[in-house]
Formats: C-alpha cells, structure tokens, sequence
C-alpha cells in the first residue's frame, strides 16, 4: 500500500498527537502544524488530505486549493457546518469525533481522483464547442490560457488538456499565483540557490524546473508581480530558467497553461501585466461560461453532484424536492459550478430523510437569474414541469434551435427530451 500524506492543523497539541498516532497505525503518513503560519512551512501541494481545526480552517481552505480539507471544531452548529462548507470545506466534523468515521471521510476523499472531481458535463452550445476545441489543442504543446468567472472549472479544463497531451504520463504541475506572497513568487516558480537571500537555508528547485516534461498550470497567472512576468517570458522564449540568486540556467521543456478571471487584455493596457508575455499565453484562448448561461445544464450537474455525495456519504437514494429543484433553477450562481457543488455536498451531509429540501442549500433568495418566458414564480415547480410547460408555451413562436439554444441544450438533446415525455411537434414548426 502506497503511504498517503496527511497534514493535522491544530493549535491542540494533545489532540494533535493522539491523531498522528491513530493515523500512522492506519498506515498514513503524517505531519503536524499547530497554526496556519506553521502550515505554510510545508509544501501543502504533496498532501492528499488536510484535517484543520476550526480557527485554521478559513486560511487554510483559501491555501490548500484542489487538496481536501476535512474540518473539526468543538463549537460545532448547523450555521458553523454550513459556513465553512461554504467556504470550500470537504467535510465537517464536531468535536469529539468518532475516528472510524473520520477514517471513512478520509478514505473516500483520498481515493476519489482529484481530476474527477468535477466532470465535463453539459449540453450547451458552448460547452460542447469548448470540447471541440480540448480535442484540437490538448495533443499539442501550444499554450493555452483559460479565461472565467471564479468558479467555472478553469483548472478542471487544465487538468483535462494534460490528461489528453502526450505528457500525461506525469503529473502535471499546478501553482496559484494569488495565494503566494510577490516576495516568495519568484522562489517559488523558478528556485533559489542557498544564502539568495535572508531565510534561503538551502538550493531548492522551482515550480518551473519540477515541470520539465509535463504540464504547468499556472491559475491566476494575472497576480503574477511584473518581476517574475520577466522571468516566465525568458522561461518561453528559450526554454531554460534561472533560479533566484544563480548564475547557471537549466534547459525546460514546459507546456504552459494559465488562467485568469481577469481581463489580461484590460491589464496590459493599464501597465499591470507584459504585452509580450499577454501575447506567448494566449497562443489558444478558451473562455468558460458562467454557470448562469449554461441553461440546462445546471439541472444536469447539480444532479450529478447529488448522486456522487450521495454515494460517497452512504445516502444513495437521495432526492431534490420540487421546492429545490425550482431553487437550484432560479438562482443565478454567482460563485458559478464550485458554489453548486459545494451546495449540493452540504446539503447532503445535513440531510437527515430522503429528500433535500430547500432550506438546505443554504441560497440567497435574492440571487435570482431570469428565465426566458416560463413563470418561475409558480410554486411547486420541477425541473421536468418547467421543461415541458416552456416547450408547450413557446414552441409555437420558436423554431427549434431557438428553443434548444433558450434551454441550453442541443437540439439532439431536444428531440430526445421530447420523445422521453411525450410532446410532439407539427413538422411545419420542427425547423
């Protein structure tokens, strides 16, 4: 059995200790830190799991990006449950905790592939050209930078063009330029020699170097200072880097992929961010939606997020109420395919029957996105009923590409809805 690593953050040294000790003898390896300052010692990227206490957990989620962070705390609330699952939390745990349940979170969480936590899922327009384009750039070795809204899946479609390139054999390489200090970025992305500079005890390898042969992702890459913008521009143009404080330079062979929910374009023209670095990124821009005008498909992902916490949770036959169903659709999700799963995964754990309710996705109400023509108002609306009583409502002032594209799916998927619940159409109106 391959030894897992996992990170204790606690400012409780006797809790601390006594779950390093059941941990190892679960065969995991272990490591301590009793603040977030402490934590940020370690390189959080080669942890499977993070188990924070909760006056850590909130530094430590914004940290710990695509690691799962288990939470415990021994002011343990309903509100208090929500809020950190809000913020990005893999699971919540009250204090004191059964240690085979938190064995159980950790086992599922750690055997789940991070890639898959999220799928490809949809059948918008733009979705399906994004696939389209995936299959086209992803063999290649030309950069990609991938624009969107906070939420939308930007590093998933990064972790999907590596599992389609030719470099797939090894782990591509992720950095969040957002979450690293602009004194330490450059240390970070490119190394160090030892004595560069005050608190460099040893030659440490970069981001950039560890990334010779397979994919880095850079997500973010518009907080980058100006500083190590110049130092990535001659990581392209020669395909070598120099670490902080070295005089040698170290051939790479890197396939770069960046992100940003920022407009590059609008920071190049305030001074903020290199024209010509702008223009090696964006060889293939990808632009994702936001999950707001992607019609459908939020029917389609927030059920395919409720039957994989389902499962993973031990509550299989878990159900949407009509109430919710009508929530999920009316909401505009601002915080876009992370906010729904992560919704969705708490109303799951706080589900205690078979049917999730409303009042357990925990949305604002006055979130509201706006439908084509349908009433959304009307209570006790599903999401089939609201499909069926658009279609019947507007299909006779609308072809059907103007309905499928209204509804976000293709008109395959259309015809297929329709043959599935019985709504015909005249020939003369099918267009």
């Amino acid at each position: 059995m391959i030894s897992q690593n996992i990170l204790i953050v606690d400012d409780d040294t006797v809790f601390r200790a006594s779950l390093k000790v059941f941990l190892e003898n679960q065969n995991y390896k272990v490591c301590e830190a009793g603040s977030v300052k402490e934590a940020i010692k370690h390189d959080l990227m080669t942890f499977n799991a993070i188990v924070s206490d909760g006056k850590t957990n909130t530094g430590i989620i914004k940290l710990a990006r695509g690691i799962p962070v288990i939470v415990t705390s021994s002011r343990a609330s309903l509100r208090s449950a929500v809020e950190v699952m809000k913020r990005g939390a893999a699971d919540y745990l009250p204090k004191p905790y059964n240690l085979d349940e938190l064995k159980k979170i950790l086992e599922a969480l750690i055997t789940r592939p991070r890639t898959d936590r999220v799928q490809m899922l949809g059948e918008c327009g733009s979705i399906r050209s994004l696939s389209d384009q995936l299959d086209k750039v992803a063999p290649t070795d030309t950069n990609v930078l991938i624009e969107g809204e906070s939420g939308t899946g930007k590093e998933l479609v990064a972790r999907k063009i590596h599992q389609l390139s030719n470099r797939t054999d090894r782990q591509m390489i992720s950095l969040n330029c957002a979450a690293i200090p602009d004194s330490l970025i450059e240390s970070e992305l490119f190394g160090h020699k030892k004595g560069a500079f005050s608190g460099a005890t040893a030659d440490r390898v970069g981001l950039v170097e560890a990334a010779d042969g397979t994919t880095l992702f850079l997500d973010e890459v518009g907080e980058l200072p100006l500083s190590a913008q110049a130092r990535l521009l001659r990581v392209l143009q020669e395909g070598e880097v120099r670490g902080v404080g070295s005089i040698a330079t170290q051939k790479v062979s890197v396939r770069l992929v960046s992100s940003t929910h920022r407009n590059l374009q609008a920071l190049v023209n305030e001074g903020g961010f290199r024209d010509d670095l702008y223009y090696r990124l964006n060889v293939v821009k990808l632009s994702l939606p936001p999950l707001r005008e992607r019609g459908g498909d939020i029917a389609i992902l927030a059920e395919h997020f409720l039957a994989t916490n389902a499962e993973r949770h031990g509550k299989p036959r878990l159900k949407f109420s009509d109430a919710a169903s009508k929530c999920i659709h009316c909401y505009s999700w601002p915080g876009n395919i992370r906010e729904l799963e992560n919704a969705v995964q708490r109303a799951v754990i706080l589900c205690d029957g078979k049917t999730i309710g409303a009042d357990l996705l925990a949305i604002e109400p006055a979130q509201k996105r706006k439908f084509p023509s349908y009433d959304t108002d009307k209570q006790n609306v599903s999401l089939k009923d609201y499909f069926v009583s658009f279609v019947l409502e507007n299909q006779d002032q609308m072809t059907e590409t103007e309905l499928s594209q209204k509804l976000g799916i293709s008109r395959k998927a259309l015809w297929q809805k329709r043959q599935k619940l019985g709504i015909p159409r005249e020939k003369s109106r099918s267009r």
